[in-house]
């Protein structure tokens, strides 16, 4: 492989955010990504372990120089704080998954709770109608679940988290940043 072929070899990103909690951020943020013409995976936007700061978690396939350009364009907005871009190896990942399923096929197929188990999935709710079970893990569990479930074709509804991030690193990425501005 040339220089050329690792610079447009695509790997998946995960891009963590920090901003205030101000209306448009998110739009600014997505821009970039639409700009560049890449693909967003995944979205996640909640509450930091910071006071009045916001974590964007996106997932992206990019380049690496792609990304670099990016994070930095991304970084430039206003109201973002900080941000910074991870492959899977530098974070702790998990998704959360929600099942609808049929309960009448549930109880007449024993092994479907048995795959519940197995998976350390949990049920939240059973009626005679539909039953919920809730699966945290990572994407290759929640989709490993999913695939059983449609093997029994049992499968109402389903939705998932997309990813929800921390860097193996002790503190928020962006606590360093904003302890050296207040100085």
């Amino acid at each position: 492989m040339d220089n050329k072929d690792k610079e447009t070899a695509k790997q998946f990103y995960t891009l963590l955010v920090y901003s205030e909690n101000v209306v448009g951020v998110l739009n600014q943020v997505t821009a970039v990504f639409t700009r560049r013409q890449v693909n967003i995976e995944s979205l996640n936007v909640s509450a930091s372990s910071l006071e009045g700061i916001h974590k964007y978690t996106i997932t992206c396939w990019s380049a690496p120089d792609q990304i670099e350009k990016i994070t930095k364009q991304i970084e430039k907005k206003i109201d973002v704080i900080k941000a910074n871009y991870y492959t899977n190896e530098e974070l702790f990942i998990h998704e959360v998954a929600i099942f609808k399923i049929s309960t009448p096929v549930l109880l007449d197929n024993s092994e479907i709770s048995r795959v519940i188990r197995k998976h350390g999935a949990r049920m939240m709710e059973v009626n005679p109608t539909y039953s919920t079970v809730l699966q945290a893990g990572l994407t290759e569990d929640i989709t490993d679940l999913y695939e059983q479930f449609n093997r029994f074709r049992c499968i109402l509804q389903y939705t998932r988290s997309g990813h929800i991030a921390v860097t193996r690193s002790f503190d928020e990425p962006v606590t360093d940043y904003l302890n050296k501005h207040q100085e």
